[in-house]
């Protein structure tokens, strides 16, 4: 990796060996009143620059439906009620969120990055897709629980996160807010990255 980020061009040779290409990584996190887009609604969207977490984004959204799983909301604590009332139109907050990705990634590329992120990635393409008709991030999602498992060559039962060592563990653990897990979890790719610049790079 030797090019820098045409938003952040002091990327290009940072302290400690970190290359982001022209690629911009953006850590996302959601929460849900379920497992599945359509059937639940997503109720908050969180996202923020990996390595630039003040360059941030978050929503509340009104939900699609009344569907819940009980389960799925207590560790939020989100209310399906009260964002009736004060969650965002489904459609007008993607369409700031992906004006949002659109400006932050510049002439770069953006990389939706998740823990877990088949199950993030999941609402959000459903969301972009279903409310504007396209996804600023394309068509693929990157995993920091299967970047960490080719870094560590561990198990997958090994990339839960109180199994990952305390060196690439964020300096404030996640909340359940889904903008502070997004800067969590970004910090956590960050240090994954300078590792494996440290280990040699374009191997």
């Amino acid at each position: 990796m030797r090019a820098g980020s045409s938003l952040h061009p002091e990327w290009e040779q940072p302290e400690g060996g970190v290359y982001l290409m022209s690629e911009v990584y953006i850590s996302v996190d959601i929460e849900a009143s379920g497992p599945i887009p359509g059937e639940y609604s997503m109720l908050s969207v969180g996202a923020s620059v990996v390595g630039k977490s003040d360059l941030s984004f978050y929503a509340d959204f009104k939900p699609i439906n009344e569907n819940v799983v009980p389960e799925a909301v207590a560790v939020s604590k989100l209310d399906l009620k009260a964002l009736l009332q004060s969650g965002r139109e489904p459609r007008v907050a993607m369409s700031e969120f992906r004006d949002w990705v659109k400006g932050v990634a510049g002439e770069g590329k953006p990389v939706f990055v998740g823990f877990n992120a088949s199950f993030d990635w999941s609402f959000v393409n459903w969301y972009f897709h279903k409310f504007l008709g396209e996804n600023p991030f394309g068509f693929t999602a990157l995993d920091i629980k299967a970047y960490y498992m080719g870094l560590s060559g561990c198990m997958w039962g090994q990339t839960t996160s109180s199994k990952i060592p305390g060196e690439f563990q964020p300096s404030q653990p996640p909340t359940h807010n889904a903008l502070d897990d997004s800067r969590a979890q970004g910090e956590m790719f960050e240090k994954l990255l300078r590792a494996q610049a440290e280990r040699g790079g374009d191997r």
